[in-house]
Order: structure tokens, then C-alpha cells, then sequence
């Protein structure tokens, strides 16, 4: 079926997934991305906007308005339009990747295609920036409540997870020497871009060992890096990133079980296991310190309530017990970048230098006088040592 369009109509392919890191990674630009993201996150956000996708289709609420998110104002800022789906449908199940959508904007509906030229119409509403302020508002007004539960519940939940950080993480024998080394633990988070440049100086002098988080391993790759080391549930990090040599160690439940582990041997790889609570960036920063790590930099790590609650958690235990005990080893990207300065390097120096002489050697070659004074000089140089 192919929809007609009019001015107040967008049409394109759609492509969807429940999980928005996910769908990025096959999504291209000026497609329809079809989504089902609660409070939609400004990494996310990031990311839809670098794709160039002509529309965002959300299958569940892009703001709800229990705590502060700018993940929205950014897409809206960057002309790409925002659509929610009114009321929980089944028919995000049913969507087929390449087949067309028709956004009627006149009417407030989506049409979706789907197999066999059968159609679905669905009631939606338009974001704009005004309807975005007017739930921001509404959102710092609930934000003391989201905090003070977040914080109950960051309460409860350190208290069973406790042995979590007591004992000993059963850590698999590694192939990279962590022991006394600095490590930096990449995690795509909120301006990992920017951290990852003002310390690039930083890993260029001290050679850090590199450990990506899931796509901080494909972060890291984007900045011309080779992760030593790559942690995760392997749920976003690129096949690209996983066949770049790293030591592959997947994030498993407490039980033993890996989900992430079938897509590392699908791809022909090996790798090993740490079954662990938390965050498997809280597993990395544990691993660089159990393995005696001088210092551990972490980069784009998740670590306010905002960050927590974008990421579907409602309370971050792990992180407070994990940072309680890791202490004074860890410093943030950002205190690196303004401690660290880089020395003056004499081949710095050296380019400098050639670099001032050059126009000087210019005005020698095509100015005569220039010429017989430097003989004169040479000559009285000479007189000298005779």
C-alpha cells in the first residue's frame, strides 16, 4: 500500500525496537524510528539525532514528568519531530522493519504498514517545546518526591547488597596486567565525547589500560583507541568493537546466567564470565581495583539520580557501596582534565622552531642584501676561531 501525502502528512520506512541503543544500531538516516522509551534520555536523544532520523514514534511516554529529562528538548531543538502513541497498543509487536508509516498530523494518527498491505491506524499527540517547558516545570516540581524515593530506595537496597563489595569479586585469570597501572573505565554516558578528548593528552602519556563498558567500546574506537579490556551484558556494543582484540568478559546475574554470552560465540569469539549484582560499570571499576589498579578514571559514568532513573533504575546501591570502597583510587574524567597537564614535548619544540625559521629562510632565498649581510656574519664567525 502506498499512503498519499500532503504538507500536513509525514511518510517514510519505519524501523523499531524495544530498545532504543539497539535500534540506533541498524537504524539510517531519514528513517522513522519507532520506539517504546519511558522519559526519553539525552544519550539516547544523542544518538537518534546523529542518525538524522526524519521522525521519532513513541510507543510509550517521551516525558512523563516525575523528574527533570532534556533528552526531548534536544530532539525538538534539532527539528526532528516527536510523536507518542496515546493509549498502549499491540500493535508495536506487530510493526515489520522497512515498511512504510504515515504520520497524519491533521487527523492525530499514525498508519502503519504491515504485512501483506494490512494497515493499522493508531491515535497519537505532537510534542512541541512549548508542551516540553510546561512538563519540565511539572518535573521540578515532583523531583524532590523521585529524590526522596530514589534515596529509600538506594537505602534498602545497599543493605542487601552489601556482600556485594565485602567479599572478593571472582574475577577469571586476565590476560592484561592491570597491577599498578592507571586504568580509564569508558562508559557512554552524558558527554562522554567531550571527557574523552580533554583527556586525550592523559592516555597518550601514561597509556592507561582501557576498559569499555559495553559501547564505551565503540566510544573509545570512534576516538582512534583500542579497548584493553570490554565488559558488559553485550547489549550495545558493535560486533566491530568486539572483534577489535579486546579481552571479552561478559556481565552475568549472580546465578551464573549470561545472556550476552551466545552473541560473542556467535561472532566466533571467546570470552570470559563474572556473575555479579550491580551495574556492569560498577564491575569494571571492581575489577580494576581488585586487580590493583594505581588509579581508576571513569569516563561518562552514571552517577546522580537523573542518570539512574533515565537508565530504569530507582536507586543506585552498587554504585554508592562500589565508590565506598574503591575510595581515593577513583577520580572522575573531569578532575583529570583540569589537574593534568601535559609536558612540553621537545618535538613540540622542534616543530616550533621550524616553524618560526621558515619564513626567514624564504626572505634569505629572495633578497639580496639579506644574503650578503648573513655572509658578512658567517665570515666574522669564521675570523673568530682562526
Amino acid at each position: 500500500m502506498i499512503f498519499p501525502k500532503t504538507n500536513k502528512q509525514i511518510k517514510g520506512t519505519y524501523l523499531s525496537d524495544n530498545k532504543t541503543k539497539q535500534l540506533l544500531t541498524r537504524i539510517k538516516q531519514n528513517q522513522i524510528a519507532v520506539i517504546n522509551h519511558t522519559d526519553l534520555d539525552q544519550i539516547a536523544a544523542d544518538g537518534l539525532i546523529e542518525k538524522k532520523v526524519k521522525a521519532i514514534i513513541n510507543f510509550s511516554n517521551t516525558l512523563t514528568g516525575k523528574y527533570p529529562t532534556v533528552g526531548l528538548k534536544k530532539v525538538l531543538k534539532a527539528k526532528i519531530p516527536v510523536f507518542d502513541v496515546i493509549e498502549k497498543h499491540k500493535a508495536f509487536h506487530e510493526l515489520v522493519d522497512g515498511y512504510d508509516v504515515l504520520i497524519d498530523r491533521n487527523k492525530f494518527t499514525i498508519h502503519f504498514m504491515l504485512q501483506n498491505d494490512k494497515t493499522v491506524t493508531i491515535p497519537m499527540k505532537e510534542w512541541t517545546l512549548e508542551k516540553w517547558e510546561k512538563k519540565n516545570e511539572e518535573a521540578m516540581h515532583n523531583v524532590g518526591y523521585e529524590l526522596n524515593r530514589f534515596i529509600d530506595n538506594t537505602l534498602e537496597f545497599a543493605k542487601k547488597e552489601k556482600e556485594f563489595v565485602l567479599k572478593r569479586m571472582d574475577i577469571p585469570p586476565l590476560k592484561t596486567n592491570i597491577h599498578g597501572k592507571h586504568v580509564v573505565v569508558v562508559v557512554r554516558g552524558n558527554n562522554y565525547r567531550k571527557d574523552l578528548f580533554a583527556i586525550r593528552s592523559y592516555i597518550e602519556d601514561y597509556r592507561p589500560i582501557l576498559i569499555g563498558v559495553d559501547g564505551g567500546a565503540d566510544a573509545l574506537l570512534e576516538d582512534g583507541l583500542t579497548p584493553h579490556i570490554i565488559i558488559g551484558d553485550m547489549d550495545s556494543v558493535s560486533d566491530k568493537a568486539l572483534r577489535s582484540g579486546a579481552e571479552i568478559i561478559v556481565h552475568a546475574y549472580p546465578d551464573g546466567k549470561a545472556p550476552g554470552l551466545p552473541r560473542v560465540e556467535g561472532i566466533g569469539l571467546q570470552a570470559n564470565i563474572i556473575p555479579s549484582l550491580g551495574t556492569s560499570e560498577d564491575v569494571a571499576m571492581l575489577l580494576a581495583y581488585e586487580e590493583g589498579a594505581e588509579i581508576i578514571v571513569a569516563l561518562g559514568a552514571h552517577s546522580n539520580m537523573v542518570d539512574f532513573l533515565e537508565k530504569g533504575r530507582k536507586g543506585m546501591a552498587s554504585t554508592v557501596l562500589v565508590r565506598m570502597k574503591i575510595g581515593t583510587k577513583l577520580v572522575d574524567a573531569k578532575g583529570v582534565s583540569k589537574l593534568y597537564h601535559p609536558p612540553t614535548h621537545w618535538k613540540n619544540i622542534s616543530l616550533l622552531g621550524i616553524a618560526a625559521i621558515t619564513p626567514i629562510l624564504a626572505i634569505t632565498i629572495i633578497n639580496h642584501d639579506m644574503i650578503r649581510l648573513l655572509h658578512i656574519i658567517w665570515m666574522n664567525i669564521k675570523m673568530l676561531f682562526m
